[in-house]
Formats: structure tokens, C-alpha cells, sequence
């Protein structure tokens, strides 16, 4: 069994941000995190979930992920995020981490739980933490494809 914990954050919204994963299994415990210079909340919180699945090297293993994000959590529980792939994504946002997503969340054995932020959960405080210090890097990377889309939607 693996425990998942994610958390993003920006500042600004759009703004710098980040995400923070902990991986748990058994004695095994391990901490990522990393920085964008222009990018969402809602990007960092599905980032996080991406960049934990994708750590993950063998497929079918049972995985409970704890998130703050109702928008990561209500989405996949409520079957929200099969719907806009079947339209497309027609009118919604994120269509490259939820894809993403999704390609790491069919090789495993998901359960998902929502936990309430900045409320004294040990893992959660902490990936808080890590994204917000990701956040506040000196070498943020470029969220790509956030930055193109929002660059086309200032020259419409």
C-alpha cells in the first residue's frame, strides 16, 4: 500500500507556484517538490498528483492519495473529468494534466481523500511547505503549456 500526499500553491493565481509530494510505503518515504514561474493553484494541485503517480515504478499498486483539492478529488470521484474526455475538454482547463493524469491513474488501484487544508494534517502542512518553498525558488521553471495558452487568449 502507498500513500500519496500532494499539495500545490501559487502565488498570485496565475503567479509563481509549486507543488509538494510524499511518497510513504512502509519505511519508505520520499519528498518532491519543484517551481514554476507563472502558473495556477489548480495546475500545481493536478501537477502534484502527476508527478506522485509517475513515481510510482510498478504498475497495480493500491494507492490512497490525499489531497486539499476538491478540484483534484470531486473531478475524478464524481466521474466529472471522464465526462469532459469524452467532450474534449470542451470549455475546460488543464486538458494536459488531466490527461496526464489519467494515463498514471489507469495503472494503478486508486483511492482517493479529500483532506481539509492548512488544518494541522502532518503531510499535508508539510507538502504545503514544500510547494510554497518550490514557489519561491531562484530557478522556476516554465509551465509551458500554461504560459502558450494564456499568451493566445492576450492576442484574441
Amino acid at each position: 500500500m502507498i500513500e500519496l500526499f500532494t499539495d500545490g500553491a501559487a502565488s498570485g493565481n496565475p503567479g509563481p507556484g509549486g507543488y509538494g509530494v510524499i511518497l510513504r510505503s512502509g519505511p519508505h518515504y520520499k519528498e518532491i517538490s519543484d517551481g514554476f514561474r507563472l502558473t495556477t493553484n489548480n495546475r500545481m494541485e493536478l501537477l502534484a498528483v502527476c508527478i506522485g503517480l509517475e513515481a510510482i515504478k510498478k504498475p497495480g499498486q493500491n494507492v490512497t492519495i490525499y489531497s486539499d483539492s476538491k478540484y483534484v478529488i470531486d473531478a475524478i470521484d464524481k466521474k466529472w473529468v471522464f465526462g469532459w474526455v469524452k467532450k474534449g475538454f470542451e470549455g475546460k482547463k488543464n486538458k494536459d494534466l488531466w490527461l496526464r493524469l489519467l494515463n498514471s491513474y489507469r495503472l494503478h488501484h486508486i483511492k482517493l481523500v479529500w483532506v481539509k487544508g492548512h488544518a494541522g494534517h502532518p503531510e499535508n502542512e508539510r507538502c504545503d511547505q514544500l510547494a510554497v518553498q518550490a514557489s519561491k525558488g531562484s530557478n522556476l521553471k516554465i509551465d509551458s503549456v500554461f504560459e502558450m495558452e494564456n499568451k493566445k487568449s492576450s492576442l484574441i
